[in-house]
């Protein structure tokens, strides 16, 4: 239990606090030094996250396997196991990781239950979204996050909204619709990946409400959220994998026994764990505002090199509808931070929290 005080995330301390490994020691780092190094870590961030996104396409686009829910599974599994790896590392070198002790609790396990079901949802919707409807749409196709942010925090938290901040969720809604058009006009136009895209911005937001929610029982540590949120996916997958017939279609895949493919498997969930740290790290070397103005950035690079790298012509009215999406994303953050230097700030560890996870739910 000491270790586990101990070893509160580091992360979210400075996600607090503001601070980073130039305030550490006492003294300041010159602003060169700090500069590449925050230079190095944004593009370590764009580099995972827009590598995660491709890989994903690419395992879900196969012809040869339709077997989103496996694959989903599988990332779960990896996460899970890298969990156990990092804890283990913690424990001999506590000075190089810093990770939390971690165990099966089932009393834990059962208490994020309800939270680990939506995060399934999420996570399994989002990459159904992105399976039918691709890279380059897949901003836009899940672009209601904001939006459902502030629907449910109203209905379920009973916070209001400013009407600055309504005005972007309005701006976002034009772009999305004016995206879902294009793409009818253009004969791309997916609806079930549409209506997957809206289910996973509906669970991102969920996901961030109820994750607020069961903070306390995980001792406030994000790492230790993940690994019983990634215990309790492996369980819950397996029957939804046998349901859908998904066992039929793994047995008749022709590369099952392909080293290559199960490699491609194996970095996808590196991946996926890495994206939790190096959002982490983000938010530590900058600022949560900052970070929600990366990730917005990196959604738009992230358009680009998808309709480059597949060689699309994209109509004027579609790039609008990005950078509707991408500007009133943007604009929103930016009314958010404004509005919370305005009033007192929250309980810090909650704050802290509450930041972390949603730094990267509107893109």
């Amino acid at each position: 239990m000491n270790r586990t005080q101990l070893k509160r995330s580091r992360i979210l301390r400075m996600a607090l606090s503001g601070s980073g490994p130039s305030d550490e020691g006492g003294r300041e780092e010159p602003f060169l030094i700090r500069a590449v190094k925050i230079a190095l870590v944004v593009a370590l961030y764009w580099f995972v996250s827009i590598t995660m996104v491709f890989l994903n396409n690419y395992l879900l686009d196969s012809k040869d396997l339709d077997a989103p829910l496996f694959i989903t599974f599988f990332q779960c599994l990896v996460s899970l196991c890298l969990c156990w790896v990092m804890n283990v590392v913690s424990t001999f070198y506590p000075s190089c990781v810093d990770f939390p002790s971690i165990k099966v609790d089932l009393k834990v396990s059962r208490e994020i239950l309800p939270l680990s079901v939506v995060f399934i949802c999420m996570i399994t919707f989002n990459n159904l979204c992105l399976k039918n409807v691709g890279v380059a749409f897949y901003t836009v196709g899940r672009s209601l996050s904001t939006v459902f942010n502030v629907l449910l925090s109203y209905a379920i938290l009973k916070q209001t909204t400013s009407l600055y901040a309504l005005l972007c969720c309005g701006v976002i809604l034009g772009g999305f619709w004016l995206g879902v058009d294009q793409e009818g006009v253009a004969g791309s136009l997916s609806w079930s990946g549409v209506f997957f895209g809206v289910l996973a911005s509906a669970c991102v937001s969920l996901n961030a409400i109820y994750t607020k929610k069961v903070m306390p029982v995980v001792d406030g540590s994000i790492w230790k959220l993940s690994y019983y949120n990634n215990l309790n996916a492996c369980f819950l997958f397996l029957p939804l994998i046998i349901v859908f017939g998904e066992v039929g279609r793994l047995a008749s895949f022709s590369r099952l026994t392909d080293m290559n493919f199960w490699g491609m498997m194996m970095v996808s969930g590196v991946f996926g764990f890495a994206i939790g740290y190096v959002t982490g790290l983000q938010i530590k070397f900058t600022s949560p505002l900052t970070h929600n103005v990366s990730g917005t950035a990196k959604a738009c690079a992230q358009t680009v090199l998808a309709v480059m790298y597949y060689a699309t012509s994209k109509s004027a009215l579609w790039w609008t509808s990005n950078m509707m999406v991408l500007g009133g994303s943007s604009a929103y953050t930016w009314v958010k931070g404004l509005e919370m230097k305005k009033t007192p700030p929250p309980r810090p560890s909650s704050e802290a929290e509450e930041k972390l996870i949603k730094g990267d739910a509107g893109v």
